[in-house]
């Protein structure tokens, strides 16, 4: 039987009683989709799964998207993972990096925002943690927006925001960018600031991550301003909680309603994690 163990913060739930390298039954599938509604990150602790394995987990909540564009330096090839499984590591063999996004911290972000259509969600699986540091954050985002004084969320009804294409999580310039030296003229797609929810009908904050970001219509100065401040109440602790590794942990959350980061480690350690992402829709 499936038990969801909340974590006592705005956002995160233990789910318990499941072995995600089996079938799921439509019952137990029911339990765990509704309790990842209500709480936007759910931990799986202690599975052991292969690619296949987790894919298949994945899929069942949806097809699932292809990885993200490598960053300029990257050693890595295509042949290094699934079109589907991206590994997240800092580990380098026989010269040649097995992952990306290195040890470096990881800013607030949503997977693959910049994207017209963005995955709704993101599955992060644990094979190799450090001894410390590494921990995932993550930010309730209608959280953020209900507790936006009345004044700030009128003014930003019916804003949108250019998220940037030409960076990942970690700062570096992707394959195939040039360095944004205008936010005005940063590539990407152009979301809402606040987008609804397509299953909760529930509307939340859609940041999607700072660098780069500008909302058109506004002088630079004035979107900058305006973006710092939603940042800023966005990722306040109230509306945070943080994820602590340990191997075998799976980590599945709403990429619609909810932003993470990572924090840096030791890059002498080693840090393997297997993530897939899942389709979602047009932000609206």
């Amino acid at each position: 039987m499936v038990e969801v163990r909340p974590s006592g913060a705005v956002l995160g739930a233990d789910i318990l009683g499941v072995d995600l390298s089996q079938p799921i039954s439509a019952a137990a599938f029911g339990a765990i989709r509704g309790a990842w509604m209500q709480h936007l990150v759910l931990r799986f602790r202690d599975q052991r799964l292969n690619d296949d394995q987790l894919m298949a987990f994945s899929a069942s909540f949806g097809a699932l998207d292809r990885n993200p564009r490598h960053a300029r330096g990257e050693l890595r090839t295509v042949e290094d993972s699934s079109a589907y499984v991206n590994v997240i590591s800092n580990v380098v063999e026989n010269g040649k990096a097995i992952g990306g996004l290195g040890n470096y911290e990881s800013l607030w972000h949503t997977d693959m925002s910049y994207n017209a259509i963005p995955p709704m969600a993101s599955a992060l699986y644990a094979l190799e943690i450090p001894p410390s540091g590494g921990d995932t954050g993550f930010c309730n985002m209608y959280a953020a927006l209900e507790s936006l004084p009345p004044t700030l969320r009128q003014r930003i009804a019916g804003l949108s925001c250019v998220h940037d294409s030409s960076l990942n999580s970690v700062g570096q310039l992707r394959v195939g960018f040039e360095e944004v030296t205008d936010p005005r003229k940063t590539p990407g797609a152009v979301h809402p600031l606040v987008r609804t929810h397509p299953v909760t009908g529930r509307a939340c904050l859609f940041l999607g991550r700072r660098r780069n970001a500008y909302i058109p219509g506004l002088e630079l100065a004035e979107s900058e301003a305006l973006l710092d401040t939603l940042w800023a109440h966005a990722v306040k602790p109230e509306h945070c909680w943080a994820q602590q590794w340990q191997v075998g942990d799976l980590i599945m959350w709403d990429n619609r309603c909810a932003m993470h980061r990572r924090d840096e480690f030791d890059g002498n350690a080693r840090r393997v994690m297997h993530r897939t992402q899942i389709s979602g829709d047009r932000p609206f």
